[in-house]
């Protein structure tokens, strides 16, 4: 067991920099230990009351560099409040000796149905049809849908977000392709195990479901949407940096790409575009066949409550522990 926990397992300073579910705060004081709970924190706020935290709970505005990690001369623990882990330097906590946590199952079945949402949107031209009828446009035949039965969808990564829509997909009639080289064995009776070159032969539809790391920045680019032997859909539901955004634009210029559903942009800050950036998010604008959300794929009620509640079990597992 840690020393450091093991003389102070009730009373550790656990430091909150985001919006969370009540229940977290809550839970973590009536226990016994020392919660600043700053939802609306600056990096400021966060460097000035750092070095006396055991434990940082995080969401997404915080980047948690080498540098916030120095300050924090005490932390054991970086909880992230949802699934990814991207706005850590985990190889520099590790030299450290700090522990990083997510709650990745709890907005899982909120991403799943995001996504299926966002697919059925695609295909019967859902979001453009609404749009039309508001203005009084009554058209029938340019709004003919395509359907889901038949399809070939081909999800990459089988973790939390993945799985839960090949679930919600399973009573679809569809074929469900699935990619992860980081898992083996996990076929069932309605995913098939497959590899990235299947994938490229059968795909009518592909969706991303994986983490931001070294391996998968930018890995959908140019090339590889144009080895894909059939026009297809894209979904994004993961990070924004996972599709080279400006080569997404050509293909679905040439038609390469049939049409995409983003929930992630490679820059969310709009404020901050630069020209190029200006200029591929204005084309995804005008797209009749481009639906974009802004990042709320795992963000319902219930997953609110979820994350906190995941969260919370995790962290006292790991104070009790002391590992």
């Amino acid at each position: 067991m840690n020393d450091n926990l093991s003389s102070a397992v009730r009373g550790l300073n656990i430091f909150i920099v985001d919006d969370v579910h009540e229940l977290l705060p809550q839970e973590l004081s009536e226990v016994g230990h020392h919660v600043l709970y700053l939802p609306n924190a600056t990096r400021a706020d966060i460097l000035a009351h750092l070095p006396e935290q055991d434990i940082l709970v995080i969401r997404t505005k915080t980047q948690v560099d080498a540098a916030l990690i120095n300050v924090g001369s005490n932390l054991k623990l970086i909880a992230r409040a949802g699934a990814g882990l991207d706005n850590i330097d985990l190889d520099y906590a590790e030299t450290r000796g700090i522990k990083c946590i997510n709650a990745g199952e709890a907005n899982a079945d909120a991403v799943g149905e995001h996504a299926l949402g966002l697919l059925l949107m695609l295909l019967n031209n859902l979001g453009r049809a609404n749009n039309q009828v508001k203005h009084k446009v009554w058209l029938r035949e340019e709004n003919r849908g395509t359907e889901l039965a038949g399809k070939t969808v081909a999800i990459i990564g089988y973790g939390n977000t993945g799985s839960a829509f090949a679930k919600k997909l399973s009573g679809l009639g569809v074929k469900i392709l699935v990619y992860d080289p980081y898992l083996k064995d996990f076929g069932n009776d309605f995913v098939k195990e497959s590899t990235w070159e299947e994938i490229v032969e059968e795909a009518d539809i592909l969706s991303f479901h994986v983490p931001l790391t070294k391996e998968t920045i930018y890995y959908l680019d140019q090339t590889k949407i144009e080895r894909f032997k059939k026009p297809f859909y894209l979904l994004n539901l993961s990070r924004g940096k996972v599709v080279k955004t400006i080569h997404l634009m050509a293909g679905l210029q040439n038609k390469k790409v049939l049409g995409c559903a983003l929930d992630v942009l490679e820059n969310e800050d709009l404020e901050s575009l630069n020209e190029e950036e200006k200029e591929v998010f204005a084309f995804l604008v005008s797209g009749e066949n481009v639906i974009l959300t802004p990042h709320i794929g795992g963000w319902t009620k219930e997953s609110y409550f979820k994350i906190s509640r995941i969260l919370l079990g995790k962290v006292l597992t790991f104070i009790e522990k002391g590992e």
